[in-house]
């Protein structure tokens, strides 16, 4: 085990891009994602037109959003941006195989070729920064590479940065990669986002994104939807806004936004309810009046009759 500072990294927000599972950002509408007999748990998105996400035996279960608004964009290449700002605590060599790791930020200063077994060891709060490439140019590979999480760490607090493309073949993988060229995925699995500025192709692959893992993943936090009118589609979670509905509430659906001030809804019965106590009161009131004239028979019928009618 290389001795680190537990909880010592700091990962950047995705801000609107962490809804999305496997994202194609590619700049001028270039983004394009393959999927061939693949399963994707999350939801995909493009820069590119609906046709630049391509299924063939694919099942993706989850939201296609092609193309992704422009603040989709905007969060990841800033997100990515700063990424690549961070400081290193520790600079790496090698594979990696065999390898116990805990939280901190680790760089490769070229490429990075990987396979056997990397563990990460730390709490369920510990983050990892892999930065790949920090001396400008660099790929990650990984052939039968596999990451295991240990000690309570979650796989959605694992965050690769890479200056160029990434490539695994047959590896399980653990965590978020930003790519700043196309993400490769051929055979095995791969828990977390797969995040790039080129091409996204999965192969014969299992992924699963940080929102459709397990409890205890930044990833499991949805990206609100900004409530105003004519945002278009966000890839967010509209929330429980007009009780559930969000062509009531927002465009996500392609609905037609509503008015935010409710009139009465939820409130009603209690509206209803108060108008009948006021009611009763003012008949109290009278039925005394009548008591006090003609005695209490007659304010006891006059009571019951307001009742009634309450």
């Amino acid at each position: 085990m290389l001795p680190m500072a537990a909880l010592a990294a700091t990962a950047p927000g995705l801000g609107s891009a962490a809804s999305f599972a496997i994202l194609s950002a590619a700049p001028s509408g270039g983004g394009a994602v393959t999927c061939t007999t693949s399963t994707i748990t999350g939801d995909v998105g493009s820069s590119g037109l609906p046709a630049s996400v391509v299924q063939t035996g694919c099942t993706i279960n989850g939201a296609i959003v092609a193309p992704v608004s422009s603040a989709v964009l905007s969060d990841f290449n800033t997100a990515y941006n700063a990424y690549g700002s961070i400081a290193c605590d520790q600079t790496l060599t090698g594979t990696l195989a065999g390898i116990t790791l805990t939280p901190g930020v680790y760089c490769f200063d070229a490429a990075a070729t990987l396979t056997g077994m990397l563990t990460l060891n730390g709490p369920a709060t510990g983050t990892w920064i892999f930065k790949v490439g920090t001396s400008g140019t660099g790929a990650l590979t990984g052939t039968n590479f596999s990451v295991v999480m240990a000690g309570g760490g979650s796989t959605c607090n694992v965050n690769w940065w890479v200056a160029q493309a990434a490539t695994m073949t047959t590896s399980n993988f653990v965590g978020t990669i930003l790519a700043g060229a196309a993400i490769t995925t051929t055979g095995g699995t791969f828990t977390g986002d797969a995040l790039a500025t080129a091409a996204v192709t999965l192969t014969n692959a299992n992924l699963v994104g940080c929102a459709g893992s397990q409890v205890g993943g930044k990833g499991n936090e949805k990206q609100h939807c900004n409530q105003g009118v004519g945002n278009g589609p966000e890839g967010c979670d509209p929330g429980n806004s007009n009780q559930g509905n969000p062509a009531n509430s927002n465009d996500e659906l392609g609905g037609t936004p509503g008015n935010p001030g409710r009139k009465g809804g939820n409130d009603k019965a209690a509206s209803v309810a108060n108008v009948s106590h006021a009611t009763i009161s003012a008949a109290m009131v009278r039925s005394n009046q009548l008591s006090g004239a003609a005695g209490k028979g007659n304010g006891d019928h006059a009571m019951a009759a307001v009742a009634s009618k309450g």
